[in-house]
């Protein structure tokens, strides 16, 4: 067996090569492969019952053997004491924990508890109690039987760490190696980004990580909790997934889904905005893949939503939403900014509507939805300080983007943003001109997580939650906060706490839009528009995937403050370029 870090070599090479994006309708199920991960260190490990545990971390085949070099790692638990060893195998991953185990006399299975966290201080909970560690979605917590001379595998669920207990005393575990099994779509990544500031690379790298682990038989919102398609949380990321890996068959997978379980007029997951990011991402998929066959066959469902829709924009332009008013649980206790959020969703909504649909031949639906919408344009809410609520006023047209964020965005800084709707906020402040303010709100809030261990985003953050807290990687001392298990409200109190979320890797998306400032100009990237928003940054350079292949790029600030720029875009995809000067020649990849 190679040593883990040789593997996830091997894995990101494969993860990461450059390659053309294949169309909706024509690309074969993309496999979900699988990756071997050793463990990196012991965290812990018991004052007593425990010995050899070095043997864990050294290299091993993968297979039970008849003779090992080393002696196998015993755990055993005695009356008055519980022998148990907690380990980290590095990052968080989707999927299994393997446990091999050697020949022993006698051939009696063993009992061992296995615990997986997505922190340390989860790996060490009980189930239960204050700090609410569970086994919901996937079971985490389990006693498992051990063979004699063999291979156990547990889960899957999402972790980072593993706990192994002895059960039965006199019955010890006998372990050759433990091993986490990755599984995770193997897919190229045609889209890149890095720039002067290694912080800002590091945070975009992370949320392709984030999102890519939630691409399994559908788009997760979480690999632990939850492992369900919730299509507002989908929509960051499917703008990750088109710039980094461009078209997946996860997407529309996930969108049909959805649409199949909604029959009009319920709500997609039972919330009235999600089936409104419904229309969103469809408007989204189309813009960068530009397939009219997939977008036709959305048609029947799409125009009874959007004249649903419509008729809930009352004849005094206010909006008349039934069903559960929500934008995001940290958004929800303001309800005067849910109603301001929801009024810009639906005319966001209304309009990407009417685009499609005359795209799509129906101008019935199409000017009802141009008609609701700009009544419903001439209301103007106060979003009582909502920064999700603003933040979408300004991306809908309602009030004026520069004003907003001076007014609403800014201050504070990032005190009221969220890991979802942060996205929204980051888009806002590209639309007011302020770049550098969204390039520090995201080493601020997202790099916050990195700097407590994380290595994907979380489901939610709080700035002041850092306070006195403990690294996620460490156990937590006397006095310390527990990060994980202290912290999380509304439906994810404590460890129920998911620490990989894909609707928190808008950052991935943001960068690689705004920064290297490459968006489709005409429906699938016939024409590409580049308008690069350096803010405090000298440089940045990447690749963005189209239907045709990747578009390369390099930004370079001159000393009076002007960018210039070289392009490299593939055949059939033409440039416009705004706010740079395009260089001669092949200088993308300098």
């Amino acid at each position: 067996m190679r040593p883990a870090i040789a593997v996830l070599a091997i894995a990101r090479l494969a993860l990461i090569a450059v390659a053309s994006a294949e169309q909706p309708g024509t690309a074969k199920r993309s496999p979900i492969a699988e990756f071997y991960l050793d463990p990196v260190r012991v965290v812990w490990q018991s004052d007593k019952g425990v010995s050899d545990t070095r043997t864990l971390l050294a290299p091993h085949p993968g297979q039970p053997v008849l003779e090992t070099p080393l002696p196998p790692c015993l755990i055993e638990t005695t009356p008055g004491s519980t022998g148990g060893v907690l380990l980290d195998f590095g990052r968080e991953i989707q999927g299994h924990v393997q446990l091999l185990t050697p020949m022993a006399l006698g051939k009696e299975p063993v009992r061992a508890r296995i615990r997986l966290g997505e922190s340390a201080s989860e790996a060490m909970a009980e189930l239960g109690g204050k700090k609410n560690a569970g086994n919901d979605h996937a079971v985490r917590d389990q006693i498992v039987t051990l063979p004699w001379l063999g291979t156990q595998t547990i889960g899957p669920s999402g972790f980072r760490f593993v706990r192994i207990d002895a059960v039965d005393p006199d019955r010890p575990v006998r372990l050759t190696q433990v091993r986490a099994v990755l599984g995770i779509r193997d897919v190229p990544r045609v889209g890149s980004f890095r720039c002067s500031d290694e912080r800002l690379n590091r945070i975009w790298e992370v949320g392709a990580d984030t999102v890519h682990l939630c691409m399994q038989d559908y788009l997760w919102d979480g690999i632990k909790r939850d492992r369900l398609v919730w299509i507002g949380d989908m929509h960051p990321e499917v703008s990750t997934i088109n710039a980094v890996f461009g078209f997946n068959d996860v997407v529309p997978a996930s969108l049909d889904l959805t649409r199949e379980v909604t029959p009009l007029p319920k709500w997609m997951n039972g919330i009235s905005s999600y089936s409104m990011w419904w229309v969103l991402i469809h408007e989204e998929m189309w813009r960068h893949h530009g397939d009219r066959n997939y977008l036709e066959a959305q048609k029947p469902y799409l125009a009874a939503l959007l004249e649903r829709l419509a008729a809930l924009v009352g004849p005094d332009g206010k909006e008349r939403i039934d069903g559960m008013r929500f934008l995001d649980w940290p958004s929800s206790p303001n309800q005067q900014g849910v109603t301001a959020g929801l009024q810009a969703l639906l005319v966001m909504t209304l309009d990407s509507g009417s685009r499609l649909m005359t795209v799509l031949g129906d101008d019935r639906v199409a000017g009802a939805c141009r008609a609701a919408a700009d009544r419903a344009r001439m209301v103007v809410p106060d979003a009582n300080g909502s920064k999700s609520g603003a933040a979408l006023l300004a991306l809908a047209g309602i009030r004026d983007a520069a004003e907003t964020a001076d007014a609403v965005l800014l201050p504070g800084g990032p005190a009221g943003v969220s890991t979802f709707y942060g996205f929204y906020v980051l888009n806002a402040l590209a639309k007011a001109g302020r770049a550098d303010a969204a390039l520090h709100l995201i080493r601020t809030y997202w790099g916050g997580m990195l700097d407590l261990g994380a290595t994907t985003f979380w489901e939610d953050f709080d700035l002041a939650w850092t306070n006195n807290a403990t690294r996620i990687d460490e156990l937590v001392p006397e006095g310390k906060k527990d990060i994980h298990g202290d912290c999380g409200a509304y439906c994810y109190e404590g460890f129920r706490h998911s620490l990989c979320h894909g609707w928190a890797s808008g950052p991935t998306a943001w960068l690689s839009r705004h920064v290297l400032g490459v968006t489709p100009a005409e429906p699938g990237f016939t024409k590409a528009r580049i308008a690069p928003m350096l803010g405090d940054l000298d440089w940045a350079e990447g690749t963005y995937p189209t239907p045709r292949g990747p578009i390369r790029v390099r930004h370079e600030r001159r000393p009076d403050g002007s960018i210039r720029s070289w392009v490299t875009a593939p055949e059939g995809v033409a440039i416009e370029a705004v706010g740079t000067t395009l260089m001669a020649g092949q200088g993308a990849g300098k």
